[in-house]
């Protein structure tokens, strides 16, 4: 028995020997992979050195002799920090995740061949201009300049997920930047998903004229047509079907209506400006990852210093700084997708209507390479107006009527696209004039450029237009009929046309996504805009004092409190606050009354450390949920976030909108208040079951926790707890510091859509600017530059936006030194 116990010892010593030894090669493998930051590299394709200086930050600060160089440096940054997000970026684009991941992302691949970015990004090349050729071609010659070193000098792949996910890594090409741009043009996309929305929810409430102005109510403010009810453009109603979701995979590029972009700029000229020089405040949001989308880094370009927000994979500082010039981008929710209903010919399938006839679909096939599978053969059609999409993609099919397909115009599929172009001129500019002549060649995603110089502000929608006809028969807000000419974009409208404020009186511009014009259709730009919430709560920091300072951006840019919860609890709680009869403890009506009293003495600030929060978003998804369900059914998942207009219109029984109150499907008519009395109910039970019992202890961090998950390993078992971050953080849905919550799932709070980069600039001061992203500079979960900055992001805190070159080198982590090979 001894010697069987002795024999089990060694077995198990042996294999847990075995498994360390196992543990200990993967990780120096996986260590292998990281850069070193300090070193002397020969590399093609320099005409002269350059130096990569990286700060206390690590933020790259890249000098060379001519830009070329420079470009070529920030590619080879880019690629020793995040090749892996690189790579995965290029292959969505050209839809090939497949070969890496195998069956989980074929309908993301399909779909991408479907959308054909790639090959219009490849068609674009030809239509850049010299110094943007110029750029993407260095830069490229410096991201393969990395790769050949980590192939020479075996550094493990350049990334660990490379272990796990074997696939050759092919050159990069200018066509990989520019299809890049096209990517994230799709990630701040929303118009597709929300005229299917707006057709489906027609036909729902087909009998309730005027409901569908309740749910999707217009922005504030005059000016809109009347249109028709989507059933009676059909000649034949689609039969009903169940829309199938999304996948669920972080890896899909296609974001719900409710996480397709939003932002906030804001800038100050030198007459509201106590240091008398121009603030600008701007922070982009996108959906939280680790790493961030965002890297920072610092150019020294023939013009002058660059310095601020970049993507991997593309050679810009998207938002950012000089010392002449500052600039930032918020979503400007132009309406630059529309959906067209194409009729198929009965007798010939391989045709379809137009203005002029039947016309053969334009159509080829396309191989998708799955790992460890055989390999798929997708047809992909277009038409005049578009690609052909499956009808189950996006709800297409239920709004469909037989014998149609549908096709997507969408202005990021130009095949002359110079946006890079507009972006990379914006470096060179030295005024507000000369940056709103470099972002006339910006086609899309369509954003509002917030600009200013050393004394002068502007903004100004920038992105292609379409060129829609007065006579169109759904204004572009629901799919058309694809053959009537009306329907038809005519191309697009002049830069001018772009809608834009240049030294207002008021010496402030900004945009929260927030209606920026009112104007007829067809020069409307947009029916559908990201907000109307937060803008009231930035209107009225701007205007409560008449100087600003750089500090008072900054906590503009993080402030918590919600407009929304300011408006709508008194609202919908005004026949209940300190009404209830006494009730004993442990009762619901105890309960409820607790809930109350704490709402009541509550000012509104989303702060994570407290309860309030919680109890009342809790409630709102609770009423919004008992208020739309019995009329929708099945479609009430679709409005996953609340609808703050909806709920303002029901509750002061706007053009009758309190009907919504009473459950149609019951014998009792229900009140307004009735039906808050029991979502509150609702959300308490909820609450209980999630978060515990004593409502006093509730955190809101603990349900607003920010997922910066990485979209690869975030979900393998044990690597993910090093690969993925996790923040209690502060704001919500409707804050200036915007936490857009998943809205769905077990933990619908969880904060997945945030502010990836905070820059707040200031031309009194400049180099007391200050920036900041979510995670860390790294995408490589061995550094400690993967999540370093994530907690100043989560703090408030930022880092020294500084172009002073001593300033870097004097706490420089490392300096790289790449010299033309043969030198």
């Amino acid at each position: 028995m001894g010697k069987a116990i002795r024999w089990l010892f060694r077995i198990a010593a042996a294999l847990v020997a075995l498994a360390a030894a196992a543990v200990a090669v993967v990780a120096y493998l996986a260590a292998r992979s990281l850069p070193d930051y300090d070193q002397t590299q020969a590399v093609a394709g320099l005409s002269a050195p350059v130096e990569i200086v990286r700060d206390t930050a690590n933020v790259p600060h890249i000098f060379g002799e001519a830009d070329a160089d420079v470009f070529f440096g920030l590619g080879y940054a880019h690629a020793q920090d995040r090749l892996w997000q690189m790579v995965v970026l290029r292959r969505t684009a050209q839809g090939r995740l497949s070969e890496i991941f195998g069956r989980r992302t074929l309908e993301i691949d399909t779909l991408m061949r479907r959308f054909g970015l790639y090959r219009a990004a490849q068609a674009s090349v030809a239509a850049q201009d010299d110094r943007t050729r110029a750029a993407l071609e260095a830069y490229a010659e410096g991201v393969n300049a990395r790769l050949a070193e980590i192939n020479a000098e075996s550094l493990g792949r350049g990334a660990p997920e490379f272990f796990i996910f074997d696939a050759a890594i092919a050159p990069w090409r200018p066509a990989d930047s520019l299809a890049l741009v096209k990517v994230m043009a799709l990630q701040l996309s929303g118009h597709l998903s929300a005229e299917v929305r707006r057709a489906r929810l027609s036909l729902a409430l087909e009998d309730r004229p005027g409901a569908v102005a309740d749910l999707l109510p217009e922005a504030p403010g005059p000016g809109v047509a009347a249109l028709p009810e989507y059933a009676d453009l059909l000649p034949e109603r689609p039969a009903p079907r169940r829309v199938a979701a999304a996948p669920d995979d972080p890896l899909w590029p296609v974001p719900r209506p409710e996480l397709a972009g939003a932002s906030n700029a804001w800038a100050a000229a030198p007459a509201r400006a106590a240091a008398g020089g121009t603030l600008l405040a701007n922070d982009p949001h996108l959906g939280l990852s680790a790493p961030a989308i965002w890297y920072l880094a610092r150019l020294e370009l023939s013009a002058g210093g660059v310095i601020g927000a970049t993507i991997p994979g593309i050679p810009a500082v998207l938002s950012g700084r000089s010392d002449r010039l500052g600039w930032g981008l918020t979503s400007s929710y132009l309406d630059d997708q529309d959906v067209f209903l194409e009729e198929v010919n009965p007798d010939a399938p391989g045709e379809y209507r137009t203005p002029d006839g039947w016309a053969p679909f334009e159509t080829r096939r396309s191989i998708v390479e799955i790992e460890g599978e055989a390999p798929v053969t997708v047809t992909l059609r277009r038409t005049e107006n578009g690609p052909v999409l499956p009808p189950g993609r996006f709800g297409l099919g239920a709004v469909t009527p037989p014998g149609h397909v549908a096709a997507v115009s969408w202005t990021a599929l130009s095949e002359e696209d110079t946006s890079l172009g507009a972006a990379i001129g914006l470096m060179y500019a030295d005024t507000v004039e000369e940056a709103l002549d470099a972002a006339a060649l910006y086609v899309a995603p369509s954003q509002m450029l917030t600009v200013v110089d050393g004394e002068r502000i502007a903004m100004k929608l920038i992105g292609a237009m379409p060129r829609r006809d007065a006579a169109h028969q759904t204004q572009g807000r629901m799919p058309a009929f694809g053959y009537r000419p009306e329907n038809r974009w005519q191309g697009t409208l002049p830069y001018a046309a772009n809608p834009g404020f240049t030294d207002p009186p008021g010496a402030i511009v900004g945009n929260t996504n927030n209606k920026v014009v009112d104007r007829p259709f067809p020069l409307h730009v947009s029916h559908r805009w990201g907000d109307t919430q937060r803008v009231e709560r930035w209107r009225r920091l701007m205007q409560g004092r008449e100087i600003h300072t750089r500090d008072s951006f900054v906590e503009a840019q993080l402030d918590t409190v919600s407009y929304t919860a300011r408006t709508l609890l008194p609202l919908v709680g005004a026949d209940l606050w300190y009404t209830g009869e006494a009730a004993p403890a442990g009762t619901p009506e105890r309960r409820r009354q607790r809930a109350l009293d704490l709402l009541a003495e509550w000012n509104g600030e989303m702060n994570e450390h407290r309860p309030e929060p919680l109890i009342y978003a809790a409630w709102m998804r609770a009423l919004q949920d008992r208020l739309i369900r019995d009329d929708l059914g099945p479609l009430a998942d679709d409005f996953t976030h609340l609808r703050p207009l909806f709920i303002e219109r029901v509750f002061r029984d706007v053009d009758g909108a309190g009907a919504w109150c009473d459950i149609r499907r019951s014998a009792a008519e229900e009140s307004c208040t009735d039906i808050a009395r029991l979502a509150l109910d609702d959300a308490l039970v909820w609450i209980a079951e999630t978060h515990g019992d004593d409502l006093e202890s509730l955190r809101w961090g603990d349900a607003h926790q920010a997922t910066h998950d990485h979209q690869a390993l975030g979900e393998v078992p044990l690597l993910r707890y090093f690969v993925n971050i996790r923040q209690s953080t502060s704001g919500g849905d409707n804050t200036l510091m915007r936490g857009r919550t998943a809205g769905e799932g077990p933990a619908p709070f969880r904060n997945v859509h945030a502010a990836g980069y905070r820059g707040v600039y200031d031309f009194a001061d400049p180099d007391s600017s200050l920036f900041v992203i979510s995670t860390g500079q790294s995408g490589h979960f061995l550094s400690r530059h993967y999540d370093d900055l994530g907690q100043l992001w989560r703090r408030g805190d930022y880092v020294r936006m500084s172009l002073d070159p001593e300033l870097a080198r004097a706490g420089a982590l490392g300096v790289t030194r790449l010299v033309p090979d043969g030198s």
